[in-house]
């Protein structure tokens, strides 16, 4: 009998993950951000097609629209999503943009099913919600104005389409197709954005702690978390999915406290709680949901020209 535990232990060690990277992406606030994402990238795709190879795996040529859901993905969930970052923490504090994207699992929930051509569960709908209140907590409540709130409306909207915009080209590409085919792109954006921002000597500005969280990204965030991530949204759905959102906030909590910050107070416990319990309500004993293969094509898209 088909079971949930492995591609939501996929999602959730993916999520925990990225939200590792917090802490770690920290040490690269004087560096030269463009050049470290398109290196980033870069590595990553490197490691993806290696991978690949020696696993006997093809990854196939993108065609038609599917090179347009490709791009989103990386135009939305990686390079819009880093601009909205940095824009906005000149506006909100941190917590703000967290919140923004704690709100995720509740998009997922309502817009993946239809997306996937099911009908939103309402249990779904009920976790996500949990689920978001829960991270809210862990993440805290923060100050902002009127531009940092755009900013984190930007945030929530690219950190959902890093997953919709997904979900109709996993079907014959696979999670290891979209994690290469979206890494080496968004290495040549971040490669053009750094070569005539940063100008081409940037990569000799670069301190050995840099390349040594670049490297975590590349590997753990990236090359990782991608594979297991996009492995949880094609068996599980993009809605029970979205739920491991809420993951993130917790493992950036307990990477914090690693790393020498301060033990969590009563509300990040209480969180912690919150979506422990969303998590358990969405992943409740229920039929798996699978997103369509080459062989069952999808009732929503059909992409074959």
């Amino acid at each position: 009998m088909k079971t949930n535990f492995l591609p939501a232990l996929a999602g959730a060690t993916g999520m925990a993950f990225v939200g590792g990277s917090v802490a770690v992406s920290g040490f690269l606030a004087d560096a030269p951000s463009l050049t470290v994402q398109s290196l980033r990238y870069a590595v990553a795709c490197l490691l993806l097609v290696l991978y690949a190879r020696l696993a006997g795996k093809r990854i196939v040529r993108p065609r038609g629209a599917e090179w347009l859901w490709l791009a989103g993905v990386v135009v939305t969930g990686m390079i819009v999503f880093n601009v909205a970052l940095v824009q906005g923490s000149k506006h909100a504090e941190p917590a703000v943009l967290g919140v923004a994207v704690a709100c995720v699992p509740l998009l997922l929930a309502v817009a993946g099913p239809l997306l996937e051509g099911e009908t939103p569960a309402r249990r779904l709908i009920v976790a996500a919600l949990v689920v978001t209140a829960g991270a809210a907590l862990v993440q805290g409540f923060g100050r902002t104005d009127g531009i940092g709130l755009l900013w984190a409306l930007v945030t929530f909207a690219c950190e959902a389409g890093f997953t919709l915009l997904a979900v109709p080209v996993l079907g014959r590409h696979g999670p290891l197709g979209v994690s290469a085919h979206s890494t080496w792109m968004a290495a040549v954006a971040f490669g053009l954005g750094g070569l005539f921002g940063e100008g081409p000597t940037a990569v000799l500005r670069l301190r050995l702690d840099d390349v040594l969280a670049g490297v975590y990204l590349a590997v753990a965030v990236t090359a990782v978390a991608f594979v297991l991530w996009y492995t949880c949204v094609q068996r599980l759905g993009s809605a029970r999915a979205g739920l491991l959102t809420g993951v993130a906030p917790v493992s950036a909590a307990a990477v914090g406290v690693a790393v020498g910050g301060p033990m969590p107070g009563l509300a990040v416990w209480l969180g912690i709680a919150v979506v422990a319990a969303g998590l358990a309500l969405g992943f409740r004993s229920s039929p798996e949901v699978s997103l369509p293969t080459p062989e069952t094509p999808s009732r929503a898209f059909d992409l074959v020209p």
